[in-house]
């Protein structure tokens, strides 16, 4: 089925088509680069930040379709030295989106932070989108469908190239992108150990697609911050407390990760905050299972519920995983619960301090009702030290 809309765009531009796995094809107008893609179609609702999630590692693998009316609108913000490493705006140094689609797109740039407008930035980075289709409508078809892959395919455009990002060199131009599919770690994570920030207090964060903020949040706190390629061996890394980032793809398909997080990370006793990926991970390091949601949480306005505080939080989410709630092991607790489906949001341990969230306490562009929780994993470092 093809469903299009009104022609408003004129002869002048290009057309492009999302081709939907459930057999619909929407028509609009081509943007960003002149390549074709594919990836799992996932939804974001901010009015702000969108540069922050094309660069967020998160969505690795997946079509991200923003469904605020106009996109683009304060440009891209570079700083100028040209060093893009932990700069404002950016979750990582290069869009990890496979493509965009938008309702609508400012061709421009004319905030004082906005250094190239986003079209320009995503045909430097080969990323393809498409302006002009109703995102609202097709943020429902997402929500309902569960599991949807596309494809953008603007006219006479080449197939999006196999080098940009390792997991896709055995792909097959005729198959959509699953990133399920796919161990994604080598993909996103640092391939050596950096370190920064001054601070009496260490943090090895182990990177499994890190947004940046996570490594500014800890700065701000005064830590000295290690972070680790995902196939580090822990076992010889000192410090005084571990972080276990966000990141893209099933927690189960990364190799052996949540042995040697259950073996050496949990083995050594000091304190542990997972994020998102990271905390499913220390999920099954301890003993619980996860699952696959129908159609995962995607949005900039989640509500979450702690409960032993009795206090509920706005937070941003982006994950097609979630830890099973009756699989919880007897020394953790619950800790948060998704306010709309009840899923598990948070656990924390009994008596260690290990503590870990589905959401995103670091969020960038936000919200930060939930920041507060970097305190407390910072708190429990100052103490166990």
């Amino acid at each position: 089925m093809v469903k299009a809309a009104d022609d408003i765009f004129g002869k002048s531009y290009k057309k492009a088509y999302l081709k939907l796995s459930n057999g619909v094809t929407l028509i609009g107008r081509a943007i960003g680069a002149n390549v074709i893609t594919s990836g799992e179609m996932v939804f974001n609702t901010g009015m702000l930040g969108y540069s922050e999630s094309m660069t967020d590692p998160s969505y690795l693998g997946q079509i991200l379709v923003f469904s605020f009316c106009l996109i683009g609108n304060y440009g891209i913000p570079f700083p100028k030295d040209g060093n893009l490493f932990m700069s404002k705006g950016h979750e990582s140094a290069s869009i990890k989106t496979q493509g965009i689609i938008v309702s609508d797109i400012y061709d421009g740039c004319h905030h004082h932070d906005g250094d190239i407008d986003i079209q320009d930035w995503m045909k430097g980075q080969d990323v393809p989108g498409i302006a002009g289709i109703d995102t609202r409508y097709l943020v429902q078809m997402i929500r309902k469908s569960g599991n949807l892959w596309g494809k953008i395919v603007p006219e006479g455009a080449k197939a999006q190239s196999k080098e940009k990002f390792e997991f896709l060199k055995n792909f097959k131009d005729d198959e959509y992108v699953d990133p399920s599919k796919y161990n994604l770690m080598p993909s996103v994570s640092t391939k050596e150990i950096l370190y920064m920030g001054k601070g009496g207090k260490t943090i090895s964060v182990i990177d499994c697609g890190a947004k940046w903020n996570i490594m500014r949040m800890l700065m701000e706190r005064g830590c000295n911050v290690k972070v680790l390629p995902w196939d580090t061996d822990f076992s010889k890394i000192e410090c005084d407390g571990w972080v276990i980032s966000n990141g893209p793809g099933d927690p189960k398909n990364t190799k052996d990760l949540v042995d040697r997080i259950r073996k050496d990370v949990l083995g050594s006793n000091k304190p542990i905050l997972g994020i998102c990926l990271g905390h499913q991970l220390l999920a099954l390091a301890s003993g619980a299972k996860t699952k696959r949601l129908n159609h995962g949480h995607r949005s900039h306005n989640q509500p979450v519920f702690s409960l032993p505080e009795r206090k509920a939080y706005m937070s941003s989410q982006n994950h097609r995983y979630a830890v099973e709630k009756s699989s919880i092991q007897p020394n953790w607790q619950l800790w948060f619960e998704n306010a709309n489906d009840d899923s598990v949001e948070g656990l924390r341990h009994k008596t260690k301090p290990f503590i870990s969230v589905q959401f995103h306490p670091e969020a960038s562009s936000g919200p930060n009702d939930t920041s507060w929780i970097m305190d407390k994993f910072v708190k429990f470092v100052e103490e166990k030290r």
